[in-house]
């Protein structure tokens, strides 16, 4: 496995909407793979495919089996989710509001709004069809690497002047930190 370089804004690689994966491969689970292990070392817990410019709609997560816990002491037990061209079939009309941030816009978070319930139809590696129902956090987080697939960042959601703040500030301050 190898570590692949997470891209940040203002990267216009995070804009686009990537294509369809027609076949997976040995290469694709090894992506799959890649992926799972830059996540884990970037302390995330959702990668799309768009933020290591790759032009494939693969995502990873791992919001744990206990993701939803409301005891903070709980270890966290590995879930890791991998799915190539997910698809988002319902959204609930209940909305959550969670707190987001992204691998592409480090030390940027905010409150965001999404259906609380949603169920994705995608292909595992072994090029099954499955369906996840997921919910709270889960939810979360597999809309927010689906929206990354089809070119959209959680700021996105935000009004147009905090979303133009934490984007000012963050790509202010990724060009100073890349001067060296």
């Amino acid at each position: 496995m190898a570590l692949k370089h997470i891209i940040k804004v203002p990267n216009p690689f995070l804009r686009k909407k990537v294509m369809p994966v027609e076949t997976i491969t040995d290469d694709i689970r090894k992506l799959l793979d890649d992926m799972l292990e830059t996540m884990y070392h970037a302390n995330g817990v959702g990668l799309a495919a768009t933020q290591i410019e790759e032009n494939k709609r693969l995502i990873v997560m791992d919001c744990g089996k206990n993701h939803d816990s409301k005891t903070k002491d709980e270890k966290h037990i590995p879930n890791p989710i991998k799915m190539i061209n997910p698809e988002l079939i319902f959204k609930s009309k209940e909305i959550e509001e969670r707190e987001e941030g992204c691998l592409s816009i480090p030390g940027y978070h905010a409150n965001v709004k999404r259906p609380n319930f949603v169920k994705v139809v995608y292909f595992d590696e072994n090029n099954n069809k499955k369906e996840l129902k997921a919910e709270g956090l889960l939810s979360a987080c597999v809309q927010h690497e689906i929206d990354h697939l089809n070119g959209v960042l959680f700021v996105d959601h935000l009004s147009k002047l905090k979303k133009d703040i934490i984007l000012k500030k963050a790509i202010k301050e990724y060009k100073i930190i890349n001067r060296d």
